[in-house]
């Protein structure tokens, strides 16, 4: 199966939002001297969204569960970073009209749960302060019932309609996740080879269209037991390719490069 790249005259709506999947790095990216400008550029070229809905690797429950729609604080879910991290807010307006929009269209395929006391992860808010560094658009986060790229990509086509309504879906990974195999004295640009191989075979399948080769990861990536060790950062994109699948007509990459020896590769599915 390929991606649908229809002709955007005929299939696009003007309002149509498109989705992003994105590395999200760790709280010093936002000391980074490059990136924190590439995600904030990124935002600017595109249009005001009327809220955010945010599927970070940081938050798997079962059932899909939706966070917080009223002021609650952040989850500092990391460790070993200096303390001011810890200080950080990111006071967005919350979307409760999104949250019911989101049990419409996902609750009737799958169950859905509320946890309204969970704030936004730092897979949520440490690209939303480079992005939106102002935090005055709504932002709604769901969570991921499970890890299995079929049914993301099946929760990302229930969530699609959304982005005729001005929502911007947003899936936040990394696209090499190989935590245990960084060597911090590497220079990015000469990557370890299983950071270099998949993120250029991930790079080449959504080139293609390849959506059967992306879905068939588990066979197919070269290096996932080090690239992937656990799945959680790569499998947000499958949401993004979902909620895209019916009618994108072009795809971009607005960032590429390494960090420390992970690939920071995005997409923007229009």
């Amino acid at each position: 199966m390929t991606l649908d790249m229809s002709d955007v005259n005929s299939t696009q709506s003007p309002a149509r939002m498109p989705t992003l999947y994105l590395g999200h790095g760790a709280p010093p990216l936002l000391d980074d001297p490059i990136w924190p400008g590439q995600l904030a550029s990124w935002a600017g070229s595109l249009r005001r969204p009327e809220a955010i809905l945010m599927v970070s690797a940081h938050w798997e429950q079962a059932p899909l569960s939706i966070a917080a729609t009223t002021a609650v604080p952040l989850v500092y879910d990391f460790w070993g970073f200096p303390e001011r991290f810890y200080q950080l807010i990111y006071p967005s307006p919350g979307a409760p009209a999104l949250a019911g929009r989101v049990r419409e269209l996902v609750g009737a395929h799958q169950p859905v749960a509320e946890v309204p006391e969970r704030g936004l992860d730092h897979g949520a808010f440490i690209p939303l302060m480079c992005m939106w560094p102002d935090a005055d658009v709504p932002v709604l986060q769901v969570s991921m019932p499970n890890l299995g790229a079929e049914a993301l990509f099946e929760t990302g086509r229930q969530l699609a309609p959304l982005r005729d309504e001005g929502i911007l879906i947003i899936g936040s990974g990394f696209l090499t996740h190989g935590l245990p195999f960084i060597d911090p004295t590497r220079p990015d640009d000469d990557p370890p080879a299983w950071s270099a191989e998949f993120d250029a075979w991930a790079a080449d399948c959504v080139a293609r269209r390849d959506l059967d080769a992306l879905l068939d990861y588990r066979r197919q990536a070269p290096a996932l037991e080090f690239a992937h060790p656990t799945v959680d950062h790569l499998v947000p994109l499958f949401v993004a390719l979902g909620a895209a699948i019916d009618a994108p007509s072009t795809i971009d990459t607005p960032i590429e490069g390494f960090w420390l020896n992970l690939s920071k590769r995005s997409f923007q599915f229009n």
